[in-house]
């Protein structure tokens, strides 16, 4: 077996970490745009109102606001069939609670779904990937509130409607599972503290006042708002696909200590398996209400009509992003690693990445087949892989970065492996295939890209694009098909 005849492969994006012109043709503030960048010694920082004189990477990205002819442009040369990106919710509505959306934010998408299908480039739209309008976490307390339910519903409806005869796979939330943990609840669920609101010069991210029981309530009515999108999705347009998204990180017990082997049971099923089960079967499973009972959270948030919801809701895809895995121990003495949202007990058997993330690309395969055998009716995207790195420019201009080659050869392996163990895979979309701002870093300095973008944390750059190795050795996987990885 190999892969299909139509397999997607492709590339994914982000609005707020790629488009830019943050204030441009009508559009309001976003959540990351009030996120400070980083650097390699400073951490990423945030403060409720902007601040001259100080570098916001969002702002201006990329700039794939005014390049996106060039760049879709070089993403079919590489013989993309799909890109995922996200529609930015505060171009379509400034403040979130608009009665009417601002047409100009609505035309830019027209655009570039038009540019997509001009090179039969099949569109992944993200409703919502972290960017919510500043205005809904300031008045609302992000997704806190009902309210915030009703508006996501409206923004969801008006690009249904809008962009039904040319979108037709959608996500409905990115990486919804991260508001499971305490660095959820600023960029998932848009939930801020008081304090926190009254700030008046920036703090860290990790100092930002978490409250486990609001976040799992913001956490709740996101779940009810897609269902009801997807419910009205399929209203609009009954040939929609509209999926899930979830943060997949890969965790095995640091040990064969049976509590290594329970602990690590039990952070895998919270993190990875609760938020997949209720989008995908449409309730909640019963191993959270323990945890809710361990962490005192009071769950009567969850009604009876909202489990009806919940059922008439259910996803028809399943796509995840997958970059590392984790170890879990009992022992808070074992050596560590960062990863992707969450780091963990160090495995001894694997390489690092410079930003200490750990390579394993037999762990894909292993998440895929566990995933099929999870939800054995629905179609896998992997949407979200890659590999963030120090790229150096030649003197000739060349960029030489055959670590990410090898990085993507051995994860393609593994995918073709799954797709040969029975595992309904259709579709591959690498983050990011151009250099874009690092969402959990604000840096420009860790690429991910197949193309080089002249930008930096400093804000120097004139944005030029640039091919690296990996740009055409990517070219040549898609044109065989997944078969030439040489």
């Amino acid at each position: 077996m190999s892969f299909s005849k139509g397999f997607f492969w492709g590339g994914a994006l982000a609005a707020n970490q790629c488009e830019g012109a943050y204030q441009e043709d009508g559009k309001g503030l976003s959540v990351p745009d009030m996120l400070l960048g980083g650097d390699a010694n400073t951490p990423r920082t945030f403060c409720p109102q902007i601040l001259e004189d100080r570098f916001y990477p969002s702002h201006n990205a990329i700039d794939f606001y005014h390049f996106y002819k060039n760049d879709i442009a070089l993403f079919a040369k590489m013989g993309f069939k799909m890109l995922r990106l996200s529609i930015n919710w505060s171009r379509i509505f400034p403040n979130g609670d608009d009665k009417e959306p601002n047409e100009a934010g609505l035309k830019f998408y027209d655009d570039v779904f038009d540019e997509c299908k001009k090179y039969d480039i099949e569109p992944l739209v993200t409703l919502c990937h972290y960017e919510i309008p500043w205005n809904i976490a300031k008045k609302y307390q992000g997704f806190y509130s009902r309210e915030t339910i009703d508006m996501y519903v409206k923004y969801a409806t008006t690009c249904f409607e809008r962009y039904k005869n040319k979108v037709k796979y959608w996500i409905t939330f990115n990486e919804i599972n991260f508001a499971t943990t305490s660095d959820g609840a600023y960029q998932s669920v848009a939930l801020f503290s008081e304090e926190d609101l009254n700030r008046t010069e920036p703090c860290k991210i990790d100092e930002l006042k978490d409250n486990p029981q609001k976040r799992f309530e913001a956490l709740h009515n996101q779940f009810v708002a897609s269902a009801l999108a997807v419910k009205k999705g399929h209203e609009i347009n009954a040939n929609f696909m509209i999926g899930c998204m979830i943060c997949h990180i890969t965790w095995y017990p640091y040990t064969c200590n049976p509590k290594d082997i329970i602990a690590c049971q039990k952070k895998d099923s919270i993190f990875n398996d609760f938020s997949g089960d209720v989008q995908v079967r449409g309730e909640y499973p019963e191993f959270i209400f323990s945890y809710f009972r361990e962490e005192g959270i009071n769950y009567s948030f969850i009604t009876d009509e909202d489990k009806k919801i919940l059922k008439e809701g259910t996803v028809d895809m399943y796509t995840f992003s997958y970059y590392m895995s984790n170890c879990v121990s009992v022992d808070p003495n074992v050596p560590t690693v960062a990863g992707n949202l969450e780091g963990g007990a160090e495995n001894p058997y694997l390489k690092t990445s410079d930003w200490g993330w750990q390579i394993d690309p037999d762990g894909l395969r292993y998440t895929l087949n566990k995933l099929a055998g999870r939800y054995p009716h629905l179609p896998l995207m992997i949407v979200e892989n890659g590999f963030g790195a120090k790229d150096k420019v030649e003197e000739d201009g060349a960029i030489h970065d055959q670590y990410r080659i090898d990085y993507f050869r051995e994860h393609i392996k593994a995918m073709k492996e799954a797709v040969e163990d029975g595992v309904n895979l259709i579709a591959y979309t690498t983050w990011g295939p151009i250099d874009i701002v690092s969402a959990g870093t604000g840096q420009l300095y860790k690429r991910y890209g197949f193309i080089y973008v002249d930008r930096h944390d400093d804000g120097t750059g004139d944005f030029s694009r640039k091919e690296k190795d990996s740009f055409y050795w990517y070219k040549k996987v898609i044109d065989t098909n997944g078969e030439d990885l040489a």
